[in-house]
Parts: C-alpha cells; sequence; structure tokens
C-alpha cells in the first residue's frame, strides 16, 4: 500500500515535467520557423535590391534613347514650324509695310491732279502758286511725321557723312571755303539714318 502510494507521486510528478517540457519544444520550434521566416523575408529584401542584369540595362537604355529620340523629334518639328511661321510673317511684313505709307501719300496725290485740273483750265496764277505751295507743305509735314527730315546744306561744314560733292568752285570768300556753297539735290534723313546725301557744291 505504501509502495503503490509512492508510485502514484512519482507519476504525479512526472507528468507536470512533460507537458513543460513539450511547451517548451513548442516555443522553440514557434522560435525557430519566427527565425526561418526572417532569414527568408531579408533574402528576399536582398534579391529585390540585386543590380539589374546587363541585358536589363541595356533594355532600360534603350527605352531611355528612345524618349529621348521621341521628345527631340518633337522639339525639331515645333522649331520648323515656328522657322516658317516667322518666316511668312516677315515676308507680308516686307510685302505690305509701305502699305501704310503709300496711303498717306494717296491725298498729296490727290492735291497734285486738282492742281493740274486747274492749270488745264487757266485758273489764276496766284491761286495756282498758292495751291502748289500748301501741297508741298503738305508733303513736307507728312514726310516729318514719319521721321524723313530735310538735311541742313548751304552755309553748313561739308561734311561726307551726309552731302555729297557734285563739284568745287572758288569760295567768294575765305570762311566759306570748305563750306557748301550751293545745294544741287536736298538730302533727307530717316530716323538720323541718311536717306539721301545730299548733292552739294563745295568752295574752294
Amino acid at each position: 500500500m505504501g509502495k503503490k502510494n509512492k508510485k502514484q507521486n512519482k507519476n504525479q510528478v512526472e507528468e507536470p515535467e512533460v507537458e513543460v517540457a513539450q511547451e517548451e519544444a513548442v516555443e522553440q520550434e514557434a522560435v525557430e520557423q519566427e527565425a526561418e521566416a526572417q532569414v527568408e523575408a531579408e533574402e528576399q529584401e536582398v534579391e529585390e535590391t540585386v543590380e539589374p542584369t546587363l541585358e536589363e540595362q541595356i533594355e532600360l537604355l534603350k527605352g531611355e534613347i528612345e524618349k529621348e529620340k521621341k521628345e527631340y523629334l518633337f522639339l525639331m518639328a515645333d522649331f520648323d514650324n515656328y522657322r516658317k511661321r516667322t518666316l511668312q510673317e516677315k515676308q507680308d511684313l516686307i510685302k505690305n509695310g509701305g502699305q501704310k505709307v503709300l496711303e498717306g501719300i494717296l491725298p498729296v496725290v490727290d492735291d497734285i491732279e486738282r492742281a493740274i485740273d486747274a492749270i488745264a483750265q487757266g485758273g489764276d496764277l496766284d491761286s495756282l502758286k498758292e495751291g502748289v505751295d500748301l501741297i508741298h507743305n503738305k508733303l513736307l509735314s507728312y514726310l516729318k511725321s514719319n521721321n524723313v527730315e530735310p538735311i541742313e546744306s548751304t552755309g553748313e561744314l561739308f561734311d561726307t557723312d551726309f552731302h555729297e560733292a557734285v563739284t568745287t568752285f572758288p569760295a567768294p570768300s575765305e570762311d566759306q571755303k570748305g563750306k557748301v556753297i550751293d545745294t544741287v539735290l536736298k538730302g533727307y534723313t530717316l530716323n538720323d539714318k541718311v536717306l539721301r546725301h545730299a548733292k552739294v557744291v563745295v568752295g574752294q
């Protein structure tokens, strides 16, 4: 009887030890599985950060080159359209640039034609002279409004930038030597640039 109780007590002690060992084994297995999963995750991460192969790099470069080529062709086409457009605008400007100037001259032409008709009808000479003077002043005023100015010549020092000597003449006095004695054809400037040189006689 005593031996039997002793045996039962021994079994009761061994059973908890077995359960503890089993729990430890389960925990150890779980730790190992977690460690394996972590290792696999790290290996996958390493694989994802691996440099692409040479073939893959070549394909990437080909794609980039093709993209750059398309962008270049697009820019070239855009620039060509811009060049054609500006060239056309320049041609139109050259072709029609004088339109405004010519339109301003037409009223002067109308006045001259009326003066010619008046002369043909035998109009009063003084009235005709006054009409011609008005037309002349009107034309000069129009030229001035377009920045066309006459070049001062007679009595001025001869200046090759503005004057063209057609002949020389003995100066009537010492102070007139090297100066313009007479203006054969009046010169003009446009925006301070010589439009036509004045043809002059220079004292010598």
